[in-house]
């Protein structure tokens, strides 16, 4: 379906570090003057089939995956996605999509001493090009990393967009938080200038704890439940602020191959016996500590806030001590599906030409076109290029479809 050059339909993928399904979101895009124009046409969100779920835990780090594995993942992940997308398509867009863009599921992420080396994402677009028959923009985090940067985090283009004018007018830094497996910042200063990073672990250590806690019975400390019960161990709490990684200046990223189970294991060694909910509560104030030093560091005291992390209690009540959370909502997008939402805007940008990084967000040499392309059942006639946006602008009104 060809899209005209007023409007563009992008459905947007995306599953997190937490693995707790996939994220599909439909944006419908304009151009006003400088400023692009998102209107969120909806979101859902699907669960991966248990046994593709339990096998994506299996093969996350510290275990190895062999090539067979990871085939039947990218497999079946895109599989998985081509299925959300199709829903996408659909239930969101009435049929009416010109374009799909996915952020995969990313597997590991190669870092050394600072550096990131690679990174994989899985869910074979291919699948979801033939579900739908529209062109699919993927693999969006390569490029970046092959420009010196860390491919990570993305969210820093969006926010640097939505959040320059409030930046502004406020006449001093505001920031934006993701919570998912991995915490990111980004800071977006009122002369437009950006920088954003992983401040370390979200939900990920939480998520490791809660399954050996529960003997796999759960995967997240839902509501908080468990750190409600406990109480924060200082001294080990010290051990895991002592890591090397919240040390670093960025920009940095990080993930699951650092902050797993066996990471956990290793930080309790040696110490007295901690109880299941104490070592929730401790980590859940790791997440927390780590987040507001660095909103601290940077002279920031309200965030807007998006992700899974603001589901549990406990860790919103640990950040609310010296922060003020604005969720994504309040501003337009769904806290939720800001990540798929994403998704949509880097493919828009790739679709028309633009670089979709930000080099003082990812560390990359400069600007970078990013991601492959994937054609649908039509062969591909790409628009010209367009020149550059400055801002972005969520439309608060429910658009015609």
């Amino acid at each position: 379906m060809a899209a005209s050059s007023a409007a563009l339909r992008v459905v947007g993928l995306i599953s997190g570090t937490s693995i707790d399904g996939i994220d599909v979101a439909v944006a419908q895009f304009h151009r006003d003057g400088d400023e692009l124009v998102l209107d969120p046409l909806g979101a859902l969100e699907f669960d991966y089939p248990p046994d593709l779920r339990e096998e994506l835990h299996t093969a996350l780090p510290p275990a190895c995956c062999d090539a067979q594995s990871l085939t039947r993942l990218d497999t079946l992940v895109g599989q998985a996605f081509a299925e959300a997308a199709e829903a996408g398509v659909h239930r969101l867009a009435l049929g009416r999509a010109h374009l799909v863009a996915s952020l995969g599921q990313t597997l590991y992420h190669w870092v050394e001493h600072g550096t990131a080396l690679g990174t994989l994402q899985l869910g074979q677009p291919a699948w979801v090009a033939e579900r739908t028959g529209l062109a699919v923009v993927a693999d969006l985090r390569a490029r970046d990393i092959a420009a010196g940067g860390h491919g990570a985090p993305l969210a820093a283009t969006l926010d640097a967009l939505w959040l320059r004018t409030s930046a502004e007018e406020a006449a001093e830094p505001v920031a934006a938080l993701n919570i998912g497996g991995i915490a990111n910042l980004t800071v977006v200063h009122p002369d437009g200038s950006v920088l954003a990073y992983d401040t370390g672990p979200g939900n990920a250590l939480l998520d490791a704890a809660a399954a050996e806690v529960t003997g796999g019975a759960q995967h997240s400390d839902v509501d908080g439940a468990l750190a409600a019960r406990g109480r924060v161990r200082p001294d080990l709490l010290r051990r895991l602020l002592s890591e090397p990684y919240y040390s670093l200046p960025p920009p940095k990223s990080t993930g699951k191959e650092v902050f797993h189970s066996g990471y956990l294991r290793e930080a309790t060694e040696g110490l007295p016996p901690v109880a299941g909910p104490d070592l929730l509560a401790t980590l859940t104030e790791l997440t927390a500590a780590t987040i507001r030093a660095e909103c601290g560091r940077h002279g920031v005291t309200t965030v807007v806030t998006s992700g899974g992390g603001l589901h549990n209690p406990a860790l919103v009540s640990a950040l609310g001590r010296d922060l003020s959370l604005v969720p994504s909502d309040e501003l337009g997008l769904p806290a939720d599906a800001k990540e798929a939402y994403l998704s949509a805007l880097l493919g828009w940008l790739t679709w028309h030409g633009l670089p979709a990084n930000l080099p003082g967000a990812t560390g990359a040499r400069g600007l970078r076109l990013l991601g492959s392309i994937t054609p649908g059942h039509s062969p591909l006639h790409l628009p010209p290029p367009s020149p550059p946006v400055h801002r972005l602008r969520v439309a608060r009104n429910v658009s015609t479809r």
